[in-house]
């Protein structure tokens, strides 16, 4: 066996399953270091990255199937004796491992869903690479367009308009609120100025750089993240008060 894949070329077998330790002196004393117990999908990600085949048996073993590295090194981990292999210098350099550490699991828990968050935002920006300006800027240009489309209603729906373009609101307001700043007289002074400047860029400055224009402080958001925010909000909306209604005819049956 181990001559077998000598002959292949290979100078380091990675294997899925375990062998003993004899197994492992033979492969040692041919220089063949070797690495065993690697899970399944861990072993898929090595054979993309390295260009490599996955082979049940030796006889299967040709100069072809084998996957190429340029350094394979083993890393130890802090003060818990872990130990990680990493394969550098792949073929495939599209397969990358992204190794965070945090003192403790919460900081580690919070690195993975930023890290997820930003890969998700280039997602979308591969989808459609069309942005707006955030900071509430977008809900308060928004705000604005719906009441004004609101004085236009006849009847009752006017109302619905008009609660609509108020829940816009509250992002804009949220975000003054959280940056210490008071809540009702940024909202308004912001409205003033897209109205009075027509420029629909004016958000809420966070960081206190006395600057509202989102465009210059490079503050953007996906087109196609925030409009699934709205339809989202919406929906949900829709929903309860669907469900109010059920419950409110129920109640006057009884």
């Amino acid at each position: 066996m181990i001559a077998k894949v000598k002959e292949s070329g290979a100078n380091l077998v990675i294997c899925q399953w375990g062998f003993d330790d004899e197994a492992n002196h033979l492969l040692l004393s041919n220089d063949l270091p070797a690495v065993r117990w690697v899970g399944g999908s861990d072993l898929e990600r090595i054979a993309m990255a390295t260009n490599g085949r996955i082979v049940p048996r030796f006889e299967d073993l040709t100069p072809e199937k084998l996957g190429h590295a340029g350094k394979i090194r083993e890393v130890v981990m802090g003060t818990t004796r872990e130990r990680m292999l990493v394969i550098e210098g792949c073929e495939n350099t599209k397969t990358v491992t992204c190794l965070l550490r945090g003192s403790n699991k919460m900081i580690v828990d919070e690195s993975i869903r930023s890290l997820h968050d930003s890969l998700c935002v280039v997602r979308n920006l591969i989808k459609d690479n069309r942005i707006i300006y955030g900071g509430g800027a977008a809900e308060i240009s928004c705000s604005l367009k719906i009441s004004e489309e609101a004085d236009k209603q006849k009847g009752i729906d006017q109302y619905a308009f008009r609660a609509f373009s108020q829940a816009l609101d509250v992002i804009p307001m949220s975000l003054a609120e959280n940056s210490g700043l008071d809540p009702i007289e940024t909202l308004t002074t912001l409205k003033s100025q897209q109205v009075n400047e027509q420029n629909s860029n004016i958000g809420v400055d966070c960081l206190g750089n006395h600057q509202n224009d989102m465009k210059k402080l490079f503050v953007i958001e996906t087109l196609i993240g925030k409009r699934q925010q709205l339809l989202l909000a919406t929906q949900l909306t829709r929903m309860v008060l669907k469900i109010n209604d059920v419950i409110i005819s129920g109640k006057d049956q009884y």
